[in-house]
């Protein structure tokens, strides 16, 4: 008989994270999710690393994990980071919203945008193809 191999559900990866007000950034595990549609940091996260939160000029939704909208609780808030990944670090914005378990979701535009490249099975994740512009000098 076979071994079953664990079935993969997400592959998660380390990332930096540093707000121009703060000395140090922090590390934090961050999910890799093309079913979501931006960059999401949870309002818990926020609130323990004291990240500075600024007010959208608008709310706005976004698609959960599962791919629907979320209808529940608009997007208010956004933090603006300088994001690092092995090598690479760019200053962005994050919105933020309550109740999810992960600290940090690179969703499809992130993914898209930086392009990586993924072993499944080993759940190895290189960054070959990002854009220039993106390198540490």
């Amino acid at each position: 008989m076979e071994k079953k191999e664990k079935l993969l559900r997400e592959v998660t990866v380390k990332i930096g994270l540093k707000q121009k007000e703060n000395k140090e950034g922090i590390v934090v595990e961050a999910i890799l999710d093309s079913g979501v549609t931006g960059l999401v940091m949870s309002l818990e996260s926020t609130r323990r690393n004291k990240f500075k939160r600024k007010k959208l000029d608008r709310p706005t939704y976004m698609r959960n994990v599962d791919g629907i909208f979320n209808h529940k609780e608009p997007i208010e808030y956004m933090v603006e980071v300088e994001l690092f990944f092995r090598g690479y670090k760019e200053r962005t914005e994050i919105n933020v919203i309550g109740g999810q378990k992960w600290s940090v979701i690179l969703g499809m535009l992130w993914l898209a945008c930086h392009n990586l490249e993924i072993d499944w099975k080993t759940r190895e994740v290189k960054i070959m193809r990002c854009p220039e512009k993106y390198k540490k000098k």
